[in-house]
């Protein structure tokens, strides 16, 4: 399998006044497509850090972060966001839809931003949101739609572009119990049909059992 996300030797270090916060401490991870890694840790850890440094929302203190073997940790807002938009994809706990769009609406906008002409994303949507079961509520705006809905509306946007890497914070952490399983299962069966590696962060232990592996963040360190 091919190295899609290598971090290496990560650190990253906040100053708070005279104060220097340490979150993150020389950590180094690998995930391979087709891979699905659980990332554990208690609150306050810095999983979120880790997931914003490997989606080039964050730049690191130090270390390398390499995308696709390509070193992109300290390159220009550009190159970077050129990055962001061509090889990852984004799951985040809140659904982050844009109210005043459609369903079918925010899957094609992340497209015609990369690039794409309306008519093929408008068909690229519609494809993904059928894939998750919302054929019947393309033209729905997020208010009209349950929050596992919404959730997989997020999930469709997240692979719109397709991406090569998918970052998951708690993507099932604001639903409950039976739409948390099915939006999971989902997450995870497009992810292994698509041949993504994908790093998900979550504090449910009996999910993170059911993907590949488990690396636990704790004291900086991936253990």
């Amino acid at each position: 399998m091919n190295n899609v996300l290598s971090l290496k030797q990560i650190s990253r270090v906040y100053q708070q006044g005279e104060n220097k916060l340490s979150v993150l401490n020389n950590l180094n991870l690998v995930v391979k497509a087709g891979e699905i890694v659980a990332l554990v840790g208690p609150s306050g850890s810095g999983k979120t850090t880790l997931l914003q440094i490997a989606g080039l929302l964050d730049t690191p203190t130090s270390g390398e972060v390499m995308i696709a073997n390509n070193d992109v940790s300290r390159k220009s807002d550009a190159i970077r966001t050129n990055a962001r938009l061509s090889y990852i994809g984004f799951v985040y706990q809140f659904h982050h839809l844009l109210p005043e769009f459609s369903a079918l609406e925010n899957v094609v906008l992340p497209q015609m931003i990369a690039g794409i002409s309306q008519a093929a994303a408008t068909d690229k949507a519609k494809s993904l949101l059928g894939e998750l079961g919302l054929t019947a509520r393309v033209n729905h705006r997020p208010a009209k739609l349950s929050g596992g809905e919404q959730q997989r509306v997020a999930i469709a946007r997240a692979l719109a572009n397709d991406p090569k890497l998918l970052l998951a914070d708690e993507p099932t952490g604001n639903l409950d119990y039976h739409t948390a399983e099915d939006v999971f299962s989902l997450l995870i069966r497009l992810a292994k049909q698509k041949n993504l590696a994908a790093l998900v962060a979550t504090h449910n232990m009996e999910l993170a059992k059911r993907m590949d592996r488990i690396v636990k963040l704790e004291g900086g360190m991936l253990k």
